[in-house]
């Protein structure tokens, strides 16, 4: 039996997502956000050595890693093969899910209707990602979602920053936050890391209870 994206995340509720363009920024970006109390990330694959960038975070050691923005198996594949513990896409792709079930990792595909989260569960998923999440109505939204299928947990993700991250992670459905605001392009242009370090730990403090 596969692992759920809660097993992997063994109760973390906060999911830094990171666009890195530059691989040599992998290991002192996992250092920063693990110094600032995280304990997983998803690395988006918008970048052409997003795999690299996996691959060196995952060897860190102190953070679950897993891979976001996958489109195709083939990504899913590389992603896994790199050391992604987990997959998040942003849409409902079946052979992604397919693909993800035969590596054993856990996928959250994106859904932002009724009619895609009943295509989720036909498919043997019970947790999505909500996404965009804002762009869609934000909580509301979530709300209306999780009240015909109480089994279902959320990922929201898609304009969440500081000051919504409370509102959210009180929603029983909500699983974990995604959100980019810990750890953005500009700071690693900069090599901000002490600014992420301490993003991520206001980030950590506002999503334990």
């Amino acid at each position: 039996m596969n692992p759920g994206l809660a097993d992997v995340l063994a109760g973390a509720r906060l999911l830094p997502v990171l666009t890195v363009p530059d691989p040599a920024s992998a290991r002192p970006l996992a250092e920063a956000l693990a110094t600032g109390g995280a304990r997983c990330a998803e690395v988006t694959f918008r970048t052409p050595d997003a795999e690299q960038v996996v691959k060196a975070m995952a060897a860190h050691g102190g953070l679950i890693v897993g891979a976001g923005t996958i489109l195709t198996p083939e990504q899913a594949e590389r992603a896994v093969a790199a050391g992604a513990r987990f997959v998040v896409s942003p849409g409902l792709d079946d052979e992604v899910l397919a693909t993800c079930r035969e590596l054993g990792v856990p996928v959250v595909p994106g859904i932002a209707t009724a009619t895609e989260l009943m295509r989720a569960l036909r498919a043997g998923i019970d947790t999505v990602k909500l996404f965009p999440a804002e762009a869609i109505g934000g909580l509301r939204t979530l709300r209306a979602l999780a009240a015909p299928f109480p089994h279902v947990r959320f990922v929201p993700t898609g304009g969440i920053g500081p000051d919504l991250l409370a509102g959210y992670l009180a929603e029983p459905a909500v699983l974990a936050v995604g959100g980019s605001w810990p750890a953005t392009p500009a700071h690693l242009d900069r090599g901000d890391y002490a600014g992420i370090s301490r993003l991520t730990a206001d980030a950590v403090k506002r999503s334990t209870p």
